[in-house]
């Protein structure tokens, strides 16, 4: 039986596929649970209106990441922190920080999730931070962490 999927389903499509399965496993599994509606025509022809509008989406965020991610690539942010004799700060910077610093200077409010810190930055110096934007578009922002 031919099925549309409505939902992505591990090991058999993604949503909007049309996939040949068992007529048991689409009656009892699939249908009932939401997961794929009856491959008719109607079903197929909006599955792929569905997908072209996806990726029309999908370009136009990924257009609007590289944007973004030039005008990023150009932001020094400078940070005072309180810090030892060695250097070694008495807190630190997070990628909460950096995202409020950035946002308070370019306008654009930037997730902290997108700030790709390994780790908090502890230690005064200057840092290459990468934000991942959308899908493989990144940037680099540099980062100045100074005494205070």
């Amino acid at each position: 039986m031919q099925v549309v999927l409505l939902k992505d389903i591990k090991r058999l499509g993604k949503a909007g596929e049309v996939r040949n399965v068992a007529d048991g496993y689409a009656r009892n599994y699939l249908i009932p649970r939401g997961l794929a509606t009856m491959a008719t025509s109607g079903a197929v022809r909006e599955a792929q209106e569905r997908a072209t509008a996806e990726a029309k989406h999908q370009a136009r965020e990924q257009a609007q990441a590289q944007t973004l991610a030039e005008e990023l690539s150009t932001v020094v942010l400078t940070f005072k922190a309180r810090a030892g004799e060695t250097g070694h700060l008495y807190g630190s910077i997070t990628s909460g920080d950096i995202a409020a610093e950035l946002a308070r200077q370019t306008g654009k409010p930037i997730d902290r999730r997108k700030v790709a810190l390994e780790e908090s930055l502890r230690d005064l110096g200057t840092y290459q931070v990468p934000l991942k934007l959308a899908g493989d578009v990144t940037a680099t922002i540099k980062v100045i962490v100074e005494a205070e």
